[in-house]
């Protein structure tokens, strides 16, 4: 990249038994050491980076953000590639800011403004750059925890900077003792993490592991993983392959939305359960329960069609007066249904017709038969023989 004494080593290494790699910044031969504080107020090199806002011993330079465009435009990166670095440097300077109350013009870094630090911030923009990848999530952010040592004294994790950029993105604290995310780590994130959610679904090609100095109980090492988005058509397969989906059958999902109720009688109940099916549920049932201080109640659930569940969350708390819904989202297998018509003695009748996995059955509808036993004069259980007859 045209840094003049800048050097970059890789080795293997491992932590609690998995490989990866370390990365190792050199500056005229010198590494960057930077300090976290015990609680027993002994002072150890730190594990990740070599770029944050900590006290050294060597090289110590204070970098005005003019200083930092002038070094980033001379590197041998395209304009691309540089302006992705500026963008990162700016979102520090506002975070050093804010940290000390001054304006970004007024912004003198201390660690991140030196060769190495540039060179991480450079080195991440450019690679991203060469993966050519279209979007980036992260797990939420393990900041650590414990006092580091910085340019200005001694600071609690996450440093004053890194907390600042970290706002709005979740981030989470354990026994781990040491600065887990620096300052520059935090923008890098900030910049060009779309989310920070759950591993979405993808297809895995690639894993790498990035190690860091520091030896902790749990592996002290980054995980990326380098893969393919899934299309709406592959998604189709993909879970219905989760759900083993065999020949001839199908599956789908359904919300269910489920509630403990004790201050309803049963017939309010049961016009609550008028409205929830007549407004299109896939099904409606009410269980007696007994509730806390032993007052006996009922648990109301509902089925419904993903796209249906914000309107049958409202009717819940609009026809009874439950004050929380609970939501559960499952994948079914499905029979395929038809709805058909036949001709008896008695006239039209409409059934429902289901097969698959290796199952047929026919079905006549409740309502047909009822009528039809009332015009006979019959029992409904006579007319229900009769009829199966014809199917």
């Amino acid at each position: 990249m045209g840094l003049d004494g800048a050097h970059v080593f890789r080795k293997a290494d491992e932590k609690c038994g998995i490989a990866g790699t370390h990365l190792s910044v050199l500056i005229d031969g010198t590494e960057e050491e930077s300090e976290d504080v015990s609680h027993h107020g002994h002072d150890h090199p730190h594990e990740l980076d070599h770029d944050h806002e900590h006290g050294h011993d060597h090289h110590h330079h204070h970098a005005s953000m003019d200083e930092i465009r002038r070094t980033v435009s001379e590197l041998a990166l395209e304009d691309g590639v540089k302006e992705e670095i500026l963008e990162v440097y700016r979102l520090l300077a506002e975070a050093e800011g804010k940290a000390h109350g001054k304006a970004i013009s007024e912004i003198h870094f201390h660690e991140v403004g030196t060769k190495d630090a540039i060179m991480d911030i450079a080195m991440t923009c450019e690679l991203i750059r060469e993966l050519g990848v279209s979007e980036i999530y992260a797990s939420p952010v393990h900041v650590g925890a414990g006092h580091v040592k910085c340019a200005h004294g001694i600071m609690l994790v996450p440093a004053p900077a890194t907390a600042f950029l970290l706002t709005g993105i979740p981030t989470y604290s354990t026994a781990i003792e040491g600065e887990l995310c620096t300052p520059t780590g935090a923008a890098l994130l900030k910049h060009f993490v779309k989310d920070f959610i759950p591993m979405p679904l993808m297809r895995t090609k690639k894993i790498g592991y990035g190690m860091g100095k520091k030896e902790f109980a749990m592996a002290n090492c980054v995980r990326a993983l380098l893969g393919e988005e899934m299309t709406d058509e592959q998604k189709e397969p993909e879970k219905n392959h989760a759900l083993g989906r065999l020949r001839d059958g199908q599956t789908d999902a359904v919300v269910e939305l489920s509630c403990n109720i004790d201050d309803m009688t049963g017939e309010e109940m049961g016009a609550a359960m008028d409205v929830l099916l007549n407004a299109g549920a896939k099904d409606v049932c009410i269980l007696n329960a007994l509730m806390k201080k032993c007052r006996p109640g009922f648990v109301l659930h509902v089925l419904c069609a993903p796209e249906d569940e914000e309107r049958f969350v409202k009717l819940l708390f609009s026809n009874t007066t439950t004050i929380g819904v609970r939501r559960q989202v499952f994948d079914r297998y499905i029979l395929k249904r038809n709805n058909e018509e036949l001709e008896s003695d008695y006239g039209s009748v409409h059934y429902k017709r289901s097969e698959g996995y290796g199952v047929s059955r026919r079905k006549l509808e409740y309502d047909d038969v009822k009528q039809v036993a009332k015009k006979q004069g019959q029992t409904f259980l006579e007319t229900e023989r009769g009829l199966n007859k014809f199917l």
